[in-house]
């Protein structure tokens, strides 16, 4: 009985952290890791690092961006609160997006 109630924990266990993978991008800011929320359960873009990437090419990603990507690196001050809100304008986010 006991073997059987700690394999379900197991189990329990390992569906939890693929919920969790499936849920959350994992982003790698230099030694810091900030966890951003995703709109819809994948594994795209789980894991990702924004060093020696230039924000143009983090913004042109549209599941980062949607997910709010962007306010990440202002808050970190990888990027301009100006250069938001360019990238937002470019890509036609909606104004409820917006930084300010």
């Amino acid at each position: 009985m006991a073997q059987v109630l700690k394999k379900y924990l197991i189990w329990a266990a390992l569906a939890a952290i693929l919920y969790g993978l499936l849920s959350y991008h994992i982003i790698f800011i230099g030694k810091s890791v900030a966890l951003l929320k995703k709109s819809e359960l994948t594994l795209n873009y789980t894991f990702f690092s924004v060093m020696s990437k230039k924000n143009s090419a983090i913004m042109a990603i549209d599941d980062l961006r949607y997910n709010g990507i962007g306010e990440i690196l202002v808050e970190k001050g990888l990027m301009t609160r100006e250069e938001y809100n360019r990238y937002m304008e470019k890509y036609e986010m909606p104004g409820e997006y917006r930084y300010y």
